[in-house]
């Protein structure tokens, strides 16, 4: 299925119910047209991806054009998370970019060894929540060829 630049789908993955809330509340002050969609934890995310579980009867649905990705994650983080989505073959070309709390080198040694592609802190203010919703839109969406879905 071709992808609609217009109609780019963001999925984030963040046990965090109000981190959640806050970054859906930033895309629309930052008036994007993109569509999100959100999943809890490592393992949700999975099943979410190769749509299993509760996901099964979305087959149909494409897969997202980037992932954001948190790493501190009850049952499977976020490191277990990414490993697995780029040693799949069908998912391995999907964008993971991890937003996180974390500061730590090695996570961000470990993050970028294991494929994500962008490593950003989260931002301490919705201010700056928004202003990073709009500089990742302008890099990933406008900037950067994301290939058609496979």
């Amino acid at each position: 299925m071709q992808r609609n630049d217009n109609l780019i789908e963001i999925h984030m993955c963040d046990d965090d119910p109000d981190d959640r809330l806050l970054f859906k509340d930033a895309i629309d002050e930052a008036n994007m047209l993109n569509r999100i969609s959100f999943t809890r934890d490592g393992q949700d995310l999975m099943d979410y991806l190769r749509r299993e579980g509760e996901y099964k009867d979305m087959a149909e649905h494409t897969l997202p054009d980037i992932i954001l990705l948190d790493l501190n994650m009850p049952r499977k983080d976020g490191r277990e998370a990414l490993k697995e989505i780029k040693g799949d073959a069908r998912l391995k070309h999907i964008p993971i970019v991890i937003l996180t709390t974390s500061k730590q080198e090695e996570d961000v040694i470990k993050s970028y060894n294991l494929g994500a592609n962008s490593y950003i802190s989260k931002p301490v203010t919705f201010e700056k929540l928004v202003e990073l919703v709009r500089k990742l839109s302008d890099y990933w969406f406008k900037i950067v060829k994301l290939p058609d879905h496979l």
